[in-house]
């Protein structure tokens, strides 16, 4: 009895010491990876060999090195394991599963800012539908990165062609990307009225006419840290009919046309632990853009975008996500109708008004929602899942109340509708739906503080 206690005891001083000795990473191997090469990978690892470590400290870097490598959205799982342990060594192996690169596939959307719009006001018309094909073609040098096609026919025709290298240099550092735009449309959103937009179709003629071009270099000094800089130029045209007599101040001073440079810096700071629905951590984004140099510009616009994003997790099932969203104008005088949409558009959306657009100048807005984790599985579909990536597809759910605060200055603008220049509520509940780590679906009932109610649908896909 005396022997054993002698040995459980020595078993147990050499696990506490073994826990608090410094350990060394020996070697990194990694399997699955058959089209992102290595260095890609390794960029995303919090450690290298030769780092020594507590146990409990590699541990939390394995950790945050695995949710990196997923957020990369070129892997559909990554697991990475100690698979050798000697008294001060130790080897780590990274197995992941690659997601499906190609996107070749068919365009058929909707028109509108979301289905909620198209649905309700438009009456689900399918005159309002856009189609053609897309080609998303991500990792096709194994270098992360991204070739993006657009050929699109219907409502408005669109022809977009980006691309985008994250890491030109030998610390992968340093970025650059293209992107080509034209696109023409022969309905337009030409004013803006109760925080409705209102259409003109004019005898079938094209009403609208945009292009752009545009390159930039992006930075990332750290893992969490970005910077982009780019510059643009614009090039878009109106029917007279919508200048003249529909509304003077889409280009301001009854102008058809718009042209102008644009000047972009944007600086992110994302700590994140999965970035398509984070759970814990935090993001913070700041986008300053200058639109006109004196150059044939018909634009004087200087304004600053702002995102600070907070998520909290009180425990496995209950998290917090509370984000802070604003605009700032540093040039006061009137802008035109295409540089004052604001809430209502992208990201920029309250929950309960989900169907207005408010214009202005500057606004601020603060989203808060509570989400109870209620299901968590990973469904396997085997062989009637044809892509051999998303046969296995791990799913989450959450059930959400959401409660959001926002104001809309709008000095030039108060005529667009009575939702300006005034304190806004709105709120609900609803049920999230995470696929395949980044494809989130989200079905709400919201309401505001004029009565109205609703139920709303968003779906959100990383390519």
């Amino acid at each position: 009895m005396i022997r054993l206690f002698s040995i459980l005891l020595l078993l147990f001083m050499c696990e506490t010491s073994f826990a608090q000795s410094g350990l060394t990473v020996r070697s990194i191997s990694i399997e699955g990876n058959k089209k992102t090469k290595d260095k890609i990978i390794l960029r995303e690892l919090t450690f290298t060999t030769e780092d020594s470590f507590k146990l409990e400290e590699l541990k939390k870097e394995i950790s945050r090195s695995q949710e990196n490598i997923l957020n990369t959205s070129l892997f559909v799982k990554a697991e990475i394991q100690l698979i050798q342990f000697s008294e001060k060594l130790v080897d780590i192996n990274i197995e992941l599963v690659e997601t499906w690169y190609l996107y070749p596939y068919p365009i058929f959307e909707l028109a509108d800012r979301n289905f909620n719009v198209w649905w309700q006001e438009q009456k689900r018309s399918l005159k309002r539908v856009n189609y053609g094909i897309r080609l998303n073609y991500i990792n096709p040098t194994g270098n992360r990165d991204k070739l993006k096609l657009t050929l699109q026919d219907g409502y408005t025709k669109k022809y977009e062609l980006e691309y985008f290298i994250p890491g030109i240099n030998k610390s992968q550092t340093l970025g650059v990307f293209t992107n080509f735009f034209f696109s023409r449309g022969k309905e337009i959103a030409y004013i803006t009225q109760e925080n409705k937009l209102l259409f003109e179709n004019f005898n079938n003629e094209f009403l609208i006419r945009r292009f752009r071009i545009a390159a930039g270099v992006s930075y990332r000094p750290a893992f969490y840290a970005y910077h982009t800089a780019k510059i643009l130029y614009s090039d878009n045209t109106i029917g007279d009919r919508i200048a003249f007599d529909l509304n003077e101040e889409y280009f301001l001073n009854n102008k058809a046309s718009q042209q102008h440079f644009t000047l972009q810096y944007e600086g992110v700071l994302d700590n994140r632990d999965i970035k398509p629905y984070p759970l814990n951590g935090y993001l913070l984004n700041g986008r300053l853009q200058k639109d006109g140099f004196g150059i044939f510009d018909d634009v004087n616009a200087f304004f600053l975008n702002a995102i600070y994003a907070q998520y909290l997790s009180f425990n496995k099932r209950l998290s917090l996500e509370a984000i802070v969203r604003a605009k700032y104008s540093f040039i006061r005088e009137k802008q035109p109708y295409t540089h004052v949409s604001n809430v209502g558009y992208g990201q920029n959306v309250m929950n309960g008004y989900e169907l207005y657009v408010i214009d202005g100048l500057d606004f601020g807005m603060l989203q808060t929602t509570f989400r109870f984790s209620f299901l968590e599985k990973e469904f396997k579909w085997g062989k009637i899942m044809p892509i051999k990536s998303f046969r296995e597809m791990p799913t989450k759910c959450y059930f959400t109340i959401n409660n959001d605060l926002g104001y809309i200055n709008a000095p030039y603008y108060d005529h667009y509708g009575s939702l300006n220049n005034k304190v806004l509520w709105g709120g609900g509940f609803g049920l999230n739906l995470v696929f395949y780590y980044d494809k989130v679906l989200k079905i709400e009932y919201s309401w505001n503080q004029l009565g109205e109610k609703g139920v709303f649908l968003d779906f959100s896909l990383t390519l």
